[in-house]
């Protein structure tokens, strides 16, 4: 079985790339805390994961998700590989491809302000998102 499920915050906003054949990706880095033991007490660490979204999913990320919202994502892992055109060196990365996402803000910012997005259990305005009526909706 292979399936991740992290809370945290992105580190910055998604970019939003499409392929040689025309399909939309975005990627974006997420930071997650974790907690450990110390000899002085109970310490806290983040740890940084790369996201990787594609077509529908997307482009909703690249639009509703910005540089230090709190969000959850399902997915599962991946390791790929590529030699580097200018060393000829054989590069690795292993990142979470994107199945399900929700937001996990609260209503407020950290300045009291509203926040601008939705949550998930929130409803959702449809007629913002513009999808066609046999498109599955990111969440």
């Amino acid at each position: 079985m292979n399936k991740v499920i992290l809370m945290g915050r992105l580190t910055k906003d998604p970019e939003l790339r499409t392929t040689a054949s025309g399909i939309s990706v975005t990627s974006f880095s997420l930071a997650v805390n974790r907690r450990f033991n110390a000899k002085d007490g109970e310490k806290q660490q983040a740890d940084f994961f790369n996201i990787v979204a594609w077509q529908k999913q997307a482009e909703f990320v690249y639009k509703y998700f910005k540089k230090g919202q709190q969000v959850v994502v399902i997915g599962r892992l991946q390791n790929r590989s590529w030699e580097d055109a200018e060393t000829k060196v054989k590069k690795y990365i292993t990142e979470v491809v994107l199945e399900e996402t929700y937001f996990a803000d609260s209503k407020r910012d950290n300045n009291g302000a509203e926040s601008t997005g939705n949550n998930a259990g929130e409803e959702v305005d449809l007629n913002h998102i513009n999808l066609s009526d046999d498109d599955v909706l990111p969440f």
